[in-house]
């Protein structure tokens, strides 16, 4: 995309951002995994943010261009990593998890990993070891604000034909 250029600073955050993520899936007791997630929240909206205001600026922003883009870098990986967990599901999980693992799946599909996840709290809900794609709940608020974000920015420009910022 023209007029973005290298921010290698940023690819520094992503790294310290990683760190603390990856060191708690490994079960080095560390407890950061959250704040690395929240981490990439912010490089997300502060790189989609510039994306949107200087397309917005130059009147060259399509909200039907920024949510392709977005479905072309996120939807196969997605897609593969869903399809795989839903194959090995088949052969690994016992029926009720496999009940619980389309559930997800589907919630998953339409962007509301993070809503189903967090309503499937509580005294009766498995243990976060048994839901294999509980890690999609910080996709689907990004899915949400790429979804919501834009839309809002766009509206925003339209209603004010004033700069943004």
């Amino acid at each position: 995309m023209a007029g973005i250029r290298y921010r290698p600073e940023i690819d520094g955050l992503r790294a310290l951002a990683v760190i603390p993520v990856v060191m708690f899936h490994l079960g080095f007791g560390l407890t950061g995994g959250y704040v690395g997630v929240d981490v990439f929240f912010v490089i997300s909206g502060f790189l989609i943010t510039g994306i949107i205001c200087r397309g917005l600026e130059d009147e060259t922003f399509s909200l039907a261009e920024f949510w392709e883009r977005r479905i072309r870098r996120i939807f196969p990986a997605l897609f593969v990593v869903v399809a795989a967990t839903l194959a090995v599901g088949l052969w690994l999980l016992a029926p009720n998890e496999l009940v619980e693992l389309g559930e997800s799946s589907v919630a998953q599909s339409l962007l509301l990993a993070n809503i189903y996840f967090w309503r499937d709290i509580g005294y009766f809900a498995g243990p976060a070891e048994f839901k294999p794609l509980l890690h999609t709940w910080s996709l689907a608020v990004e899915e949400q604000f790429y979804l919501f974000f834009p839309l809002a920015l766009y509206l925003l420009r339209r209603l004010s034909r004033k700069k943004l910022f």
